[in-house]
């Protein structure tokens, strides 16, 4: 199975694996599924990290070399992914999230997250 993560998963995965739920480190650690990540999350990132935000403190480079390493499938934005944000109800502000939640709609990806907001989206969304 395919599984995009979200941001926060993705820095809790390299950075502090002892964060990520039981459950998230299951899907992570096994073999069957292949683990994709967004340059939408790289690009967030890159904001966060040079914002100084204290829970952004992963070089952004540094860790899309670490995840591409670690066989992690690269995720880009396309305008197909850009256009599904419109079709998405408003349960959720952060436009980051939104174009996660298109890619995985669009892309037909299982999306993992521990924001229990982004979980109420319809769709491949899974909180844990």
């Amino acid at each position: 199975m395919k599984l995009l993560l979200d941001t926060h998963l993705l820095v809790w995965a390299a950075h502090s694996p002892d964060r990520l739920s039981r459950q998230a480190r299951s899907m992570l650690s096994d073999p069957s599924n292949q683990l994709v990540f967004s340059a939408a999350s790289i690009w967030e990132i890159a904001i966060k990290y040079e914002l100084n935000r204290t829970a952004f403190q992963a070089h952004p480079r540094v860790l899309r070399r670490g995840l591409i390493e670690n066989e992690y499938i690269e995720l880009p934005v396309t305008s197909e992914h850009t256009l599904a944000v419109s079709a998405l109800p408003p349960l959720h502000k952060d436009p980051f999230d939104r174009l996660l939640i298109a890619q995985a709609t669009v892309e037909g990806i299982l999306l993992l997250t521990a924001d229990a907001a982004v979980a109420r989206y319809p769709g491949p969304v899974r909180k844990v």
